[in-house]
């Protein structure tokens, strides 16, 4: 009996690094993405006249020279929009989802304090014109990648450095099968430490990146906090390109730079 404990325990490790391995061959090179911070929605302050993902906030970005991460969903007539959250409450001060309203419908409505609107994608990535690297964050709020394949072909036609990530392994996916060149992550949380996630299986597996043998990715992005999740520290050990959100102090900065590589900032300046 004790034999065979001993022969499974290499064949579970066996299988939990088939469960969790990155993406380890024809890896893109993810050095293009390196050297540089990346502003968190844009450089944004809500309180000012340049909101979390809005055109200002974006060109403030480009012009401090940091690279930038934003959010992708659809509206209700599928035009592919930046906007993080699923309602409109927070930022808009409006009931509703983004994909409840058509774009035109979408432009009556102010970002925060400011006179910012709603931005279609397609204009962000003209504002940007390859200036600085992307980290283009896919919303995903049912099992469908019908964003990536409208949004997908604006990429096609960028100039610029980007990369793609979503929290639904669905998207990440979706950028294995259909473009595979494309440098993809999966990002990530301890899900247990917030209530409404506890006990439930598949946020289980996600914090623990067992999706991974769906999507194999060449970067994860992890909560900063959440460092210590032995499955995200392996991926690194297998050569996934480690990376931090959301750092909010130089405190935390200097916590989690022996941890990631790349870091995802907001609420100060990361020099």
């Amino acid at each position: 009996m004790k034999k065979k404990y001993l022969l499974a325990v290499p064949a579970l490790a066996g299988l939990y690094t088939f469960l969790v391995a990155p993406r380890m061959t024809n890896k893109p090179d993810v050095s293009v993405l390196k050297g540089i911070h990346y502003a968190h929605r844009g450089l944004h302050d809500n309180e000012s006249d340049a909101p979390e993902n809005s055109m200002k906030a974006f060109q403030k970005a480009v012009e401090a020279g940091y690279g930038m991460e934003m959010d992708v969903q659809l509206t209700k007539d599928k035009i592919p929009v930046v906007f993080h959250d699923e309602t409109l409450n927070r930022m808009c001060g409006v009931e509703g989802k983004v994909w409840e309203y058509t774009f035109e419908e979408l432009q009556q409505f102010r970002l925060a304090n400011s006179e910012e609107r709603i931005p279609k994608f397609e204009d962000v990535l003209k504002l940007v014109d390859g200036k600085v690297p992307l980290i283009v964050e896919y919303k995903l709020d049912v099992p469908s990648t019908e964003v990536c394949e409208i949004a997908d072909p604006m990429l096609q036609n960028y100039k610029g450095v980007y990369c793609i990530e979503s929290f639904h392994p669905f998207a990440v996916k979706w950028y294995r099968e259909h473009r595979p060149e494309v440098i993809r992550g999966q990002l990530s949380q301890d899900f247990s430490k917030e209530e409404k996630y506890k006990g439930k299986f598949i946020y289980w597996v996600l914090s623990n990146l067992l999706t991974n043998v769906l999507t194999r990715p060449d970067f994860i992005a992890y909560n900063h906090r959440d460092a210590d999740i032995f499955s995200r520290k392996f991926c690194s050990l297998l050569g996934a390109l480690p990376v931090a959100y959301t750092i909010k102090s130089q405190e935390e900065y200097e916590k989690a730079k022996d941890q990631f590589e790349l870091f995802i900032f907001d609420s100060f300046i990361l020099e």
